[in-house]
């Protein structure tokens, strides 16, 4: 199997799945703002397109897209896809197992749902940028 190159260009593309379109619409602006290139999914299929047609450096996950738990499985192929990208799950309040399973799917970071959208918001783009600045420096 013949090995696939990419083109290095940075994109600053970040995708943000949520089935909440208040969450989306929150999200948006904010990541826009920040220089990202947002692109949304509020559901499974969007995403895998979505994942097939665009490289990312930030991805934003609910827990719950179409089912209770099936963000953990999305966050596993974003790891797999893109072994550099900060992966931000938002979920319900964290307990033991959740933060088992954060670490085995290569979840970056949690963040609470029961926050804002805003506010998660500008927590994820800090956590992204110590994220970023610190692999620069490996």
């Amino acid at each position: 199997m013949a090995k696939v190159e990419y083109i290095p260009i940075k994109s600053n593309n970040a995708l943000v799945v949520h089935p909440d379109l208040a969450v989306l619409s929150a999200l948006q602006p904010v990541l826009s703002q920040r220089g990202f290139v947002p692109i949304l999914a509020r559901d499974l299929p969007t995403a895998l397109l979505a994942i097939s047609q665009h490289r990312f450096e930030l991805c934003i996950l609910s827990m719950a897209i179409s089912e209770k738990s099936d963000g953990w499985a999305l966050a596993a192929v974003l790891r797999m896809c893109f072994p550099h990208a900060f992966v931000a799950m938002i979920a319900s309040k964290p307990d033991l197992l959740m933060l088992q399973t954060a670490i085995n799917t290569g979840v970056s970071q949690l963040y609470l749902a029961s926050e804002s959208p805003a506010t998660n918001a500008e927590a994820i783009l800090r956590d992204y940028s110590r994220w970023d600045a610190a692999s620069k420096l490996q």
